[in-house]
């Protein structure tokens, strides 16, 4: 089983080298991450002060769900104007590193953390108007609840791909969080709905299971996404919705950080098993399709007739 960084190794593996007093040299890298985002590691004033950019396709978005709050409360004193072509920069000086080693560490892993860190603004947003609509529904029954606590929350939309987004959207006593996905091939389909079936048996038949958020699967649009502007209906089949039910459990400030990594990892990890079933399968089948041949060149008769030539050119045939 593939067990996907929340962080990016690679920035994470260069600046563990230059923060451990490694000789400062020239960096100019592009690192390409999961869903389209990609990295500019750059030294582009001095060899000691290292420049990291992200570009993530959503950038925008995540904007108006308070990203740039959530950035600058994470990376403050090291943040730049943007690089050219990039959404978000920020500087590192090799001279005015911190002195305590855990200091260090925690700054690395903060920095390769850029992109999970950006996408985590809709999440939290989500988180805290949960709390929000909780209190306020507490104050009411459930029929006298205002159309707003009844409600819940605006529908949040990531497009992090082409065409696929994440919906998340804030209750009174749940957040719904809502990955649309699309299939290319009907195999995939048939692949995805095992594997989401799975997580729906599992929860049922496993004790320990029972606390895990709740797991949908459609094809047709859910219904949290009814008016939800640009959606369009796939007749063909090929979008799909997958749809976690995150309850209060979920939602606690100590569990927070760790439920918003795991949850932005589905889509790479969803689509990971999926090839990586059909590869196994491909493996099997050849596998098999060697011993089949195998056994057939064995099952040749022995008593074949063969073709002998005799000194004068002349042929016959003689059972060998």
């Amino acid at each position: 089983m593939l067990l996907l960084d929340y962080e990016n190794v690679l920035i994470r593996s260069l600046l563990t080298e230059r923060f451990s007093g490694a000789p400062p040299a020239s960096v100019d890298q592009i690192v390409s991450d999961f869903d389209g985002v990609t990295f500019h590691l750059s030294t582009p004033e001095t060899k000691t002060k290292i420049l990291i950019s992200i570009n993530v396709k959503c950038f925008r978005e995540l904007v108006q769900y308070g990203a740039q709050q959530v950035l600058e409360r994470e990376y403050g004193p090291y943040i730049v104007a943007p690089e050219p072509g990039y959404d978000f920069s920020v500087q590192v000086d090799l001279e005015e590193l911190p002195d305590d080693q855990a200091a260090r560490e925690d700054l690395i892993m903060r920095l390769a953390l850029l992109k999970r860190n950006a996408m985590a603004a809709p999440f939290e947003k989500a988180f805290d108007e949960f709390a929000q609509l909780a209190e306020e529904a507490s104050r009411y029954t459930s029929e006298s609840a205002p159309a707003g606590v009844a409600e819940g929350g605006e529908v949040m939309a990531i497009h992090y791909r082409e065409e696929e987004a994440i919906y998340i959207k804030a209750s009174h006593d749940r957040v719904t969080v809502i990955f649309s996905t699309v299939f290319r091939e009907e195999t995939d389909r048939i692949f995805g709905k095992v594997f989401l079936q799975e997580f729906v048996d599992a929860r049922r038949r496993v004790l320990t299971l029972q606390n895990a958020p709740q797991v949908l699967f459609r094809n047709d649009r859910p219904l949290e996404l009814a008016g939800v502007p640009g959606l369009e209906d796939a007749g063909d089949g090929q979008i799909s919705y997958i749809t976690f039910v995150l309850f209060p459990r979920h939602l606690t400030p100590q569990r927070r950080h760790e439920n918003i990594s795991h949850i932005q990892t589905f889509r790479d990890y969803f689509h990971y098993h999926i090839k990586a079933s059909k590869a196994y399968i491909h493996t099997r089948m050849r596998k098999r399709t060697a011993d089949f041949l195998q056994v057939l060149n064995r099952a040749r008769p022995e008593n074949e007739e063969r073709e002998r030539k005799t000194a004068s050119g002349r042929t016959f045939r003689v059972q060998g």
